[in-house]
């Protein structure tokens, strides 16, 4: 079986997002996709086969299988257009969120995601308690959003990640405008074995349409303040978000099964 890992949302290898790709013929057993992806310990692996005029994409993380992920589908195309659809300008991917759209644009890959509601809840003490900052807003679709004024916040911020477990949402992305980006975030997810996500694309459809109506502007500069770091632009579409990223090749291994 062959595997590509690449560094998404960057243009460098060692930045970015780590996800693990692998191209297949047919699929194995859940449980074989799910011990590959345990061994990689990335917070995602993606699997995909052509199906049709596209392809079937499905991501795992260590937790388990997720609905959307937006490195590990970047990754995906990536691998793709490198290595099996070079005259391709665009991948359609068949995936658990319905098909995503994918093409080229100049050096960037953008990708046509459905965007998330920001569904306005109370901010409660025990946020405070667990990220060790009081947010001014909080809003809840699949991932918790909390909304800071202070990107310094954003950036220090030493989460209880025990407590993380606790709050609403499958993961807890916190968010601050940014003095060099439109904003800044970062995003954590222990209830899927990820403490912290170096760069997340698909956490931005919920924040990407939050700062777009704050600041009046359709192409949100986004930053992901991890200790990898990674950029992204995202243009809100309606009810789409375009995430526009780049990404760059660590390896291709062959995987002894």
């Amino acid at each position: 079986m062959k595997q590509y890992i690449v560094d998404a949302f960057t243009d460098r290898v060692f930045h970015g997002n780590q996800a693990a790709v692998c191209v297949l013929e047919e699929w194995p057993e859940e449980s074989l996709m799910m011990e590959i992806t345990r061994e990689n310990n990335f917070s995602e692996t993606a699997f995909t086969v052509k199906e049709g005029n596209g392809y079937r994409l499905r991501w795992f993380t260590p937790g388990g299988e997720i609905d959307l992920c937006g490195h590990a589908t970047l990754a995906a195309a990536f691998v793709l257009f490198s290595f099996y659809e070079s005259e391709a300008e665009s991948i359609t991917f068949h995936t658990m969120s319905g098909d995503l759209f994918i093409g080229r644009r100049d050096e960037f890959i953008a990708m046509d995601f459905p965007a998330y509601c920001c569904r306005e809840i109370p901010v409660a003490d025990q946020m405070e308690a667990t990220l060790g900052a009081r947010p001014r807003e909080a809003y809840l679709d699949r991932d918790l959003l909390l909304v800071y004024d202070d990107e310094a916040i954003v950036r220090g911020m030493k989460p209880d990640f025990e407590k993380l477990g606790q709050l609403d949402g499958l993961g807890i992305a916190v968010t601050a405008p940014g003095s060099e980006y439109d904003c800044v975030s970062r995003f954590f997810a222990p209830k899927l074995g990820v403490d912290e996500d170096p760069v997340t694309g698909s956490v931005h459809c919920m924040i990407a349409p939050y700062w777009a109506n704050r600041l009046g502007k359709r192409v949100i500069n986004a930053y992901q303040a991890s200790a990898r770091g990674g950029q992204m632009f995202c243009e809100l579409q309606g009810s789409r978000v375009v995430l526009l990223g780049k990404a760059a090749l660590f390896s291709v291994c062959e995987l002894m099964l």
